[in-house]
């Protein structure tokens, strides 16, 4: 299975090859991903990361895999949900863009693990 990153981290686009990168913010590239989804593609990575404090960064990067024949259920309602709660959080909250350089490397870092894991799960079938 192939994959794609989905980022709008100058860093990711810079050190990978299968990057579609997104001009625009955290929301912009959840949109993307979603239109991707609704195309038949597979979310690899959950599309909000590995804490609340994460989405008020400005970078995300979300991995997806092959397209199929078919849409998945799940991950169509994982991205639609994702999204909701997203915009439900930033309702109260600013995108903190004091620290842009630490969520630059938090997103990429987070991005590896999700890598890692991806592969370690690959090699087991």
């Amino acid at each position: 299975m192939s994959t794609q990153i989905i980022s709008n981290n100058p860093t990711v686009k810079e050190e990978f090859q299968n990057v579609v990168f997104v001009e625009g913010g955290f929301l912009d590239v959840l949109i993307k991903v979603r239109d991707l989804v609704y195309t038949g593609h597979e979310l690899i990575n959950h599309p909000l990361g590995a804490s609340i404090r994460i989405m008020f960064s400005p970078y995300r990067s979300i991995m997806v895999g092959d397209k199929t024949t078919s849409n998945n259920q799940y991950f169509m309602e994982t991205i639609e949900n994702s999204i909701i709660n997203y915009k439900k959080h930033m309702e109260v909250r600013l995108v903190d863009n004091d620290n842009n350089e630490d969520y630059r490397y938090i997103d990429k870092d987070l991005l590896m693990s999700a890598i890692r894991e991806h592969e370690m799960i690959k090699n087991l079938n």
